[in-house]
């Protein structure tokens, strides 16, 4: 069985969409998600019961749609939300994956998680706060994560009076500070959660806006999903070597493509060697293909007996990124702990994980003013500042502005596991301070 290149193009037409919800406390990013799910016939009706049961222990009237999403026991007893609640649903325009991250400024770092993947994040604002410091916080977060689309749904309208020069004023300031960050699209819409205005249905009470309704904008924001453009990277998880009668020399690397495409009789370099070979064959999904694309989990095989391992990296000859072993980023601290200067910890990238120091930390961003504070010489929970480490051995990282998946990394504790920071690769430092006798310690000598 072969694949084609016009089958591989028709998938690249996919409908899903991955996005976030984010925002302060109590601003109704659990309501708003509710009532996409509950308006848009996405709710079973259990779940509906559940949900009315809920409520009325609560003493309130009318179903919670908050308590859609908010699973856990203590974020119902305390009204928020603390963990990631990640929620599938369905028009029949889209597929949707939807994240709703907590609010709370100690779960900045859940965020990250929630909008690592998300291709559009919903950034809600309380009319009548308007612009605060997480909001600005989470603005940050997905201008580092480079969602390429942003919405601002300036909600609880209806306790404004709807009036559209509280809208338009937050409208602007938003747009003014988003566009410093760096977000390439941002969409503002009033909406009411609670009462639906402009969340699926377009609001009566608001009849100056002309805009698209929230799930409207979800359904036909544009999504690129051109796997053919991405720089093709294949991290090897798993050597197999079956031992069989039947194949008694075959070699295949397992493994999930992380972007483009990669195609049989393809020179391919394994990173961090440098050596080269040929795909003799790609299997997947027990059957032989010609050609396989992210993100599907496939073995290559290869013309050449090479000494490859688990973490290392596949990538055409022509198209292989640089090995190093400093690595430059902009990271999002997410321990308790602080992250120092002179720190040793391991670093997961793809599927390889390596000892490696802070060499420095060279800046912290602030972000009433997006200022760079200079030195901090360590960072703390929910920050986001640059570092300079340096790793054992080289890794082969994408920029992220170029790929996501591989240009990412974490910071982890090698002491018990902790995850220390969600790292970005990005462009060199204009200035690095170096660090001395760091690398003086048995086991850390790099």
């Amino acid at each position: 069985m072969s694949t084609s290149t016009e089958q591989f193009a028709d998938v690249s037409a996919t409908t899903l969409l991955r996005f976030a919800t984010a925002g302060s406390v109590d601003d109704g990013k659990s309501t708003l998600v509710g009532r996409l799910l509950h308006d848009s016939k996405s709710v079973l009706t259990d779940q509906l019961e559940a949900v009315e049961a809920a409520s009325i222990k609560r003493g309130q009237e009318a179903p919670d749609l908050a308590l859609l999403t908010d699973g856990l026991r203590a974020e119902r007893e305390q009204g928020i939300t603390i963990d990631v609640a990640y929620r599938y649903f369905a028009t029949p325009r889209r597929r949707f994956i939807l994240a709703d991250t907590p609010g709370h400024v100690q779960y900045t770092r859940n965020m990250v998680t929630g909008a690592s993947t998300a291709e559009l994040a919903v950034v809600l604002v309380d009319a009548r706060n308007g612009v605060v410091e997480q909001t600005r916080r989470h603005a940050a977060v997905a201008a580092l994560l480079r969602v390429p689309h942003v919405v601002l749904a300036v909600n609880k309208m209806d306790l404004v009076d709807y009036q559209e020069p509280v809208f338009a004023a937050i409208a602007e300031e938003f747009t003014t500070y988003a566009s410093e960050l760096g977000v390439p699209e941002i969409t503002a819409i009033p909406i009411s959660a609670l009462a639906g205005d402009n969340v699926v249905e377009p609001s009566a009470n608001m009849d100056w806006y002309g805009g698209p309704t929230v799930l409207e904008h979800l359904e036909t924001v544009p999504v690129s999903h051109d796997l053919t453009a991405c720089h093709a990277r294949f991290p090897v998880q798993y050597v197999i070597r079956p031992q069989t009668a039947e194949h008694p020399d075959y070699r295949g690397y397992a493994g999930q493509i992380a972007a483009g495409a990669f195609r049989v009789g393809e020179e391919i370099t394994v990173l961090p060697s440098g050596k080269k070979s040929t795909i003799t064959g790609i299997d997947a999904l027990g059957e032989s293909v010609d050609i396989a694309w992210a993100p599907q989990s496939v073995t290559i095989r290869l013309a050449d007996d090479i000494d490859i391992s688990r973490g290392d990296l596949l990538a055409p000859s022509g198209d292989a990124p640089a090995t190093s072993q400093d690595v430059e980023a902009t990271v999002c601290h997410v321990a308790d702990q602080p992250l120092a200067v002179g720190q040793r910890v391991l670093l997961k990238h793809t599927t390889r994980t390596v000892k490696a120091i802070v060499k420095d930390i060279p800046s912290r961003l602030t972000l009433d003013d997006l200022s760079q504070h200079p030195n901090p010489g360590q960072l703390v929970a929910n920050d986001i500042g640059r570092v300079v480490v340096r790793t054992a051995e080289p890794l082969a990282l994408d920029a992220y502005a170029d790929s996501r998946r591989t240009g990412s990394f974490l910071l982890i504790d090698p002491a018990d596991g902790t995850t220390l920071a969600a790292g970005m690769a990005g462009e060199s430092f204009a200035t690095t301070r170096a660090v001395a006798a760091v690398d003086e310690e048995e086991g850390w000598d790099f």
